[in-house]
Order: C-alpha cells, then structure tokens, then sequence
C-alpha cells in the first residue's frame, strides 16, 4: 500500500526536485532489472507464460491507477484501434522474443540489445516517416550505432560453433526493432490526441492482456513450478516494470523534458549487467560491454543538433508552409497599415458634397499668398466687357507657380 502511495505522489507531484531524481533512480533501476526478473521467471515458466504474468500484471496495475486518480477510459475506437496495434508491436512481440532469447544468453546481455532501440527508431524513421530526413550527425551517430551493433553480436564466435546462440542475438535484435516500430507508429497515429500518457498505456496494456489471454490456451498449456523467487520476479517484472514504470517516465518526461529523460536508456544495461554478473554469475565477454559503449556513443551522436550556421535544410512542405505563413502575415500588416492610414486621413479631411479636385503641386514655401482681386482703375472704363478684361492687377503670380 505504501508503495502505490509513493508512486501517486511522484505522479501528482510537479515542482519537487527530489521526488523526479527518486522516480529516475526508481525507473532506472526497475527496467535494468526487468530481465533479472525474465531469467528467474524463466526457472519455472516458460516463455509464453512469463509475457502472460507481465502484460497481465502490468495491464492490472494501470487499471488500479486509472480507478485511483479517477481517469476515464477513452471511447474512441479509432484510438482503441492504434492502440492494439501499438501493444501487439510494443508489448507482445518484443516481450516474448527477449524471453525466449533468454534462454540462451545472459540477462545483462539481453539488456545491452535493449539500449539500441533509439539506433533501430532512427534506422527505420525515413521509412516509416518520409517526410522526416535524417540530417548529417543522425546519419554519422546511425553508422557508429551500426559498428557497435556489430561488436555486440560478436558474429566471429559463430564460425565452427552450430551449437550457438545467434538465434536468440537475433532476436533480441529484432526486439529493439519492434520498439522502434512502435514508438514511429505512436507518433505518427496517436501523438497530439488528447489523453496522458498514464491513459494511453493503461489501454495499450489492457489491449495487450486481452490478446496474450485469448492465446494462452495455445501458448501456455505448460505445466507450471512456482516458488517465492519466482512469484516475487513475476510480480517486479509485472507491477513495476510493465505497471508503475509508465507512470515514472511520465513523471520525468513532464519534469525534465524527453531529452533527458531518455538518459535512462544508458543506465539501463549497466544495471542488467551487474546484476546478472552479481546476482545470477553470468559470464561477461569483453565484447559485450565494448559493443555496449560505442552503440551508446553513436546514441549521443545522433542527438547532437547542428549549430547556428548549420542547420539542416528543412524539407519542401516545411519550406511551402513558412513562405505562407510569411506572405500571409505581410498581406495582414499592409492591410493593416492602409486601413490605419485611411482612418487617419478622414479624420482629418472634411466631407464635401464635391467630387475631389486633381492634385496640384504644392506652392513654393516662400511664394506670398494670392491678393483678392482688385477693383477697376478709374481711369479705365466703366463699361462691363473692360471691367471683365481688367479684373486681375499686372502684378498676381500665374495659378500654379
């Protein structure tokens, strides 16, 4: 009880340094255990009935959350839709492959594989997401993750040895892959909607618990050992690192951004792999951990950003919509500006019933004003035709000088 009451305080609490450093040591911690958990399980179950325990588990414990903090259920059923497809490639799939993978090479190996998710999202993003090109340090970083991929699966220990375990590293490949999958698929269906993170896993998880159920006749008819260990793996592997760990990541993404939040991928495979060489007596290849640093150094690598002056050059949509936008924006001030100019000219020009003279040039600044026109001479006629033709003195200026 005490811990659901930890977990809600980390999940509810939002300006508490304290508490976000004990949730990443937490997920931390949790995750890297996860395939300890896997490999006691595995003493006694099988592999089907290990992702059983775990989705059901998982998917139990996020509906607890959900009745708690009083979430709704989504009714959506487009959304219900992504979501099984999100379970099945995030859940099913990559959970079963690293359990049978296990029964043939270490757990803290198993863990390595795990950290090259972020290599295998940026392999598979031009292809599932053509609009988004990788730009020249995603590139470099993908290339370097590539290499220590290579040194990770040791392919040289292969050679001779048909007895060995290249299925099961190919398989905690393709793990990664699933994920990669799955989180391009998130984004590109699921991303924006209006739901937590807490909400949409408890539905990807109940999705999940809903498929493994429907299979577990036909998966896991085997006979079952039980035994405090194993139950106690089942349970961590289950409520904490399928259940509550959502809800710790969701924590730390809202407090310290997913950029630093994805650190935890690089604790990760250090804590599988002390526990398993501490705890289980696994056997570490030299290998195993070189592999292990230089996929994480081609991680950092392809999250560096380019600096001011190199920019990657966006793509044609983005270009299309900027210049848009920008022309759009410059048509609204003109519009602007001569509607202000427009009113400010009509406050100070006074209504005529006239129509508008032609514009003339303005007078010299210095030029005298027009005198009023003069009476006639006496010593010209009185008669009205000359009054007419000597109405204006020698000396007016000409109109317009």
């Amino acid at each position: 009880m005490s811990v659901v009451c930890d977990t809600l305080v980390l999940m509810t609490t939002t300006h508490k340094p304290a508490a976000t450093l004990w949730a990443f040591i937490a997920l931390s911690v949790t995750w890297g255990s996860s395939f300890l958990f896997i490999k006691v399980g595995l003493d006694g179950l099988t592999p089907h009935q290990v992702v059983l325990a775990r989705i059901v588990l998982g998917g139990l414990t996020l509906a607890a959350i959900m009745a708690v903090t009083k979430r709704r259920w989504p009714r959506d059923l487009r959304l219900w839709g992504h979501l099984t497809v999100v379970g099945i490639l995030y859940c099913v799939v990559p959970f079963t492959l690293f359990a049978w993978a296990e029964q043939f090479i270490p757990s803290g190996l198993a863990s390595i594989y795990n950290a090259t998710t972020p290599i295998m999202t940026l392999l598979l993003t031009p292809l599932v997401l053509s609009s988004q090109r990788l730009g020249r340090f995603q590139v470099v970083g993908l290339l370097i993750g590539i290499a220590g991929v290579t040194v990770l699966v040791a392919p040289w220990q292969f050679i001779g040895n048909p007895q060995g375990s290249f299925a099961a590293n190919l398989a905690c490949l393709a793990a990664p892959v699933c994920y990669g999958f799955a989180g391009l698929y998130t984004r590109r269906f699921v991303t924006g909607l209006p739901y937590d993170a807490v909400t949409l896993a408890a539905v990807q998880l109940a999705t999940a618990s809903t498929i493994v159920l429907v299979l577990a006749p036909f998966t896991s008819r085997a006979p079952v050992t039980l035994t405090p260990t194993i139950v106690g793996s089942m349970l961590a592997l289950g409520a904490l690192g399928t259940g509550f760990a959502y809800a710790w990541n969701t924590h730390i993404i809202r407090e310290w951004g997913p950029a630093r939040a994805s650190t935890v991928t690089y604790l990760t495979p250090v804590i599988g792999v002390l526990l398993g060489v501490i705890l289980l007596g696994e056997t570490l290849h030299w290998y195993e951990p070189v592999g292990g640093v230089i996929v994480v150094l081609g991680i950092l690598a392809s999250q560096r950003t380019p600096q001011a002056g190199q920019r990657a050059t966006p793509t044609s949509k983005h270009v299309q919509s900027s210049q848009h936008a920008q022309v759009s924006r410059h048509a609204q001030s003109s519009q602007h500006t001569q509607s202000s100019r427009h009113a400010q000219s009509s406050q100070h020009t006074p209504v005529t019933n006239e129509a508008a003279p032609a514009p003339t040039p303005p007078a010299p600044a210095l030029t005298p004003p027009t005198p009023p026109p003069t009476t006639a001479h006496p010593e010209q006629d009185s008669s009205p035709r000359r009054a007419r033709r000597h109405s204006r003195p020698r000396d007016e200026p000409a109109q317009g000088s």
